[in-house]
C-alpha cells in the first residue's frame, strides 16, 4: 500500500478511487456478517489492487445513500413517506405500503438484509487493514472515520426497528440489544472518533474517496458531533440527564453552525431525483402542502416544482395512504419533488442543530447558546439561508398566519381535509412550553427537508407537527404513523433465539404500534 507519513497520525492511506463492492445480505444474522465467508483474504486484497478506501467507499454508500434502489428501499419508502414529506402514484402499492401499516416483507427487511452486511463487512475490514504490521488501529484516521460512517448507518436502522444486532456482546454475535445500549455505544464511538480528530487536528487532506467533505477532517469532527447532538435530542424525554449531559458535550467540541459546514452528498443522478422526478414514483405530501402553503413559506418552490396539471394551486400535495387510481394522472396532478440529477442530497445541516439547541434551551439546558427565542429564529433564519430564499426576519418570523385546510386536486385521488394543526412560525414568549415545542419542531420538521428518516423521528418522538390522518384502510391501526417497522420475519426461522431476545427486548408485539425506545413523551 502506498501510504501517506505525517509525524501525528502515523499511517493514513491514500485512498484508492474503488468503487462500491457488492456484498451478498446477511440471512442469519450477525454471526455470518461477523465472519464473512465471501471477504477478500489481505493478499487478495493486494493482488486485486484493493485498500482500505474502496472499504471506506462502500461504508459512504450506504451511511449516505444517493444510488436509486438503495436510496428509495431504505429511505422514500420509510422515512420520506412516513415523515410526510412525499407519497406514492403507484396504484399497485394501495393497501400494500408503509404508510398504511401493510408494507411487503420484501419492503420491511430490506434495510435489515441491505445495509448491516455491507456496513459491518467494511468496517470490519477497515479495522483489519488499519491493524496491518501490528499498528494501533485506533490511532488510525480511516478506523475513526469508519466510526463516525458506522454510526451514522447503525443509527438508521435502530431508529426504524428499534433493538438491533449490533454485536454489543462478541459471545453472542446474533444477539439483538437493547437500542438504549445501542445509543450509548454509538456516541461512545463518536466520543472516540471526535477525539482522536481534535487531538490529531488533521484538517483539510484533499482525499478524492471522501464523498461529502473531500477530505476536511475539521468538518467531520463537526459532523461526529452534531450527530451525538441529534441523538441526545432524541433521547430526550427517556433518559432526560444524559441527554443534558450529552448534548452540552456535544456543542462544547464543535457542531455544525453554518450552511458551508452542511453534510451534503454529490451523487449522479440524486436518489430523490431518481424516485419523484424520473421515475414518478412519489409526490409531495398533502401535510406538508397544508403547513408549507399556509406558511406562504418560500422554501416551498425550492422542494417542490408545480404540477403539471395545475388545478387548486400549483405546488399541490397528495394525502398519505391514499389509492392511486392511475399512476400517470397522479404524476401530472401533483407537485414532483424539486431536484436535479446532479444537485446534492442533503443529511446533516446547520438548521438541524440550531433547532436542537432551542429545544435544549426549552428543556432547560444550559450551555445552548441563547435563549429559546434567539436559537429558534437563528434556525429558521440558517434553513432560509441554505436554500438561498429570504424574508425569514423581516417577514416569515413575524407571521401569524396558520396551515391550510387541505384541498385535494380536481379530479385529484385523496380527498379535502381540515387543517391538523393552527400553529404559527411567530414566537409566544407567553405561551406554553407545550406550544413552543409544537412551534419549534414544526419549523424543525420543515427545515430538515428531505430527510425524511428525522422527519419521522421528529413526529414519533413529539407527535409534532400534527398530521393528516389516512382515509384508507390502517389495516387494524389507530396511530397516525406507524411508531416503527417490523424485524426481518424470516428471522423468526434463520436466528430463533436471536428474534425471540429482540422482541423481549421490544417490550410488546413485533408490529408498528410498539414505540421506540425514546418514544416516552
Amino acid at each position: 500500500m502506498k501510504l501517506y507519513k505525517n509525524s501525528r497520525l502515523g499511517k493514513l492511506t491514500l485512498l484508492a478511487s474503488a468503487g462500491m463492492l457488492t456484498l451478498s445480505a446477511c440471512t442469519a444474522g450477525f454471526e455470518e456478517i461477523n465472519n464473512p465467508k465471501h471477504a477478500a483474504s489481505a493478499e487478495q486484497l493486494a493482488v486485486d489492487s484493493y485498500n482500505i478506501g474502496s472499504f471506506i467507499t462502500q461504508m459512504q454508500n450506504i451511511s449516505f445513500p444517493e444510488q436509486e434502489n438503495e436510496y428509495q428501499m431504505n429511505y422514500d419508502l420509510i422515512g420520506n413517506y412516513l415523515g410526510r414529506y412525499l407519497t406514492y402514484t403507484v396504484s399497485g402499492w394501495n393497501g400494500k405500503n408503509f404508510a398504511v401499516f401493510n408494507a411487503p416483507d420484501g419492503w420491511v427487511r430490506y434495510p435489515f438484509r441491505s445495509v448491516t452486511p455491507k456496513v459491518v463487512s467494511a468496517f470490519n475490514d477497515i479495522k483489519r487493514l488499519a491493524a496491518v504490521g501490528g499498528a494501533n488501529y485506533k490511532e488510525d484516521i480511516n478506523y475513526n472515520w469508519a466510526l463516525i460512517l458506522r454510526a451514522h448507518a447503525m443509527l438508521s436502522l435502530t431508529d426504524k426497528y428499534g433493538p438491533f444486532p449490533m454485536g454489543l456482546d462478541a459471545s453472542k454475535p446474533n444477539a439483538y440489544n437493547a437500542q438504549g445500549d445501542i445509543y450509548k455505544a454509538l456516541i461512545a464511538d463518536l466520543d472516540a472518533a471526535q477525539e482522536f480528530l481534535g487531538r490529531n487536528n488533521p484538517g483539510n487532506l484533499s482525499i478524492n474517496d471522501d464523498k461529502i467533505y473531500g477530505g476536511d477532517f475539521t468538518k467531520w469532527r463537526k459532523f461526529a458531533n452534531s450527530l451525538k447532538l441529534r441523538m441526545a435530542i432524541r433521547m430526550r424525554f427517556v433518559e432526560p440527564e444524559l441527554a443534558k449531559k450529552f448534548a452540552q458535550e456535544a456543542i462544547n467540541a464543535g457542531v455544525i453552525e453554518s450552511n458551508e459546514d452542511n453534510a451534503l452528498r454529490a451523487y449522479v443522478p440524486r436518489g430523490l431525483y431518481k424516485t419523484s422526478v424520473e421515475w414518478g414514483d412519489s409526490r409531495m405530501c398533502a401535510d406538508i402542502d397544508s403547513y408549507m402553503n399556509g406558511y406562504d413559506d418560500p422554501r416551498l418552490e425550492k422542494y417542490f416544482r408545480s404540477a403539471e396539471l395545475e388545478t387548486k394551486r400549483p405546488l399541490i400535495g397528495l394525502l398519505a395512504g391514499s389509492n392511486t387510481k392511475n399512476k400517470d394522472q397522479a404524476v401530472r396532478l401533483y407537485s414532483a419533488a424539486e431536484a436535479a440529477s446532479d444537485s446534492k442530497g442533503v443529511w446533516m445541516t446547520a438548521a438541524e442543530m440550531w433547532f436542537c439547541r432551542a429545544e435544549g434551551a426549552l428543556a432547560g439546558w444550559e450551555g445552548m447558546g441563547g435563549s429559546v427565542k434567539e436559537l429558534y429564529e437563528k434556525a429558521v433564519t440558517t434553513s432560509f439561508g441554505q436554500w438561498g430564499v429570504s424574508g425569514a426576519a423581516a417577514a416569515y418570523l413575524k407571521s401569524e398566519q396558520t396551515p391550510d385546510n387541505y384541498e385535494d386536486a380536481d379530479g385529484g385521488h385523496g380527498s379535502d381535509m381540515p387543517a391538523a394543526s393552527s400553529i404559527s412560525p411567530m414566537w409566544d414568549e407567553g405561551s406554553s412550553d407545550e406550544v413552543k415545542l409544537e412551534r419549534l419542531i414544526v419549523q424543525k420538521w420543515i427545515a430538515l427537508f428531505p430527510l425524511g428518516q428525522e422527519a419521522w423521528s421528529e413526529i414519533r418522538r413529539t407527535g409534532y407537527p400534527k398530521v393528516f390522518d389516512i382515509k384508507t384502510s390502517k389495516n387494524g391501526y389507530t396511530l397516525l404513523v406507524p411508531n416503527r417497522i417490523p424485524f426481518d420475519s424470516e428471522e423468526k426461522v434463520n436466528n430463533p433465539e436471536g428474534y425471540a431476545g429482540a422482541v423481549k427486548l421490544l417490550g410488546g408485539a413485533d408490529d408498528y404500534a410498539t414505540p421506540m425506545w425514546w418514544q416516552k413523551k
